[in-house]
């Protein structure tokens, strides 16, 4: 069972996490931009290269959104009471699983189904 002092320290995990994401996001927006075609300045391969480093970036950016979502779910979770409970059995998610993922958001029984 999670004491009051676990819980404060995930939030204060979630809203650092929050902020590193958002920070993250907002820097790589440059790097996902779209690839310049103009052949006489680039050459195909380095073209290539540049269209890999966009898509990379994209999925990049698409993977810090997705957890960032869910560490604003986690948050929300917080503000309505309802944070260190499992989703599906609605029973306490132990405290070292937790302490790896404080977004996670259910149990290791019901993760495993």
């Amino acid at each position: 069972m999670a004491t009051d002092n676990d819980y404060e320290r995930f939030r204060t995990r979630l809203d650092a996490r929050r902020e590193d994401l958002r920070a993250l996001i907002a820097s790589a927006h440059e790097q996902a931009r779209p690839v310049e075609l103009d052949q006489t300045r680039v050459g195909r391969l380095s073209r290539m290269n540049a269209l890999q480093d966009q898509a990379m970036a994209r999925e990049t950016e698409r993977r810090r959104r997705l957890e960032l979502l869910r560490v604003d779910t986690a948050l929300k979770r917080f503000a309505d009471g309802e944070y260190g409970y499992c989703l599906v059995c609605e029973e306490d998610i132990p405290v070292k699983r937790l302490e790896f993922d404080p977004a996670i958001t259910v149990c290791v029984d019901c993760a495993g189904r």
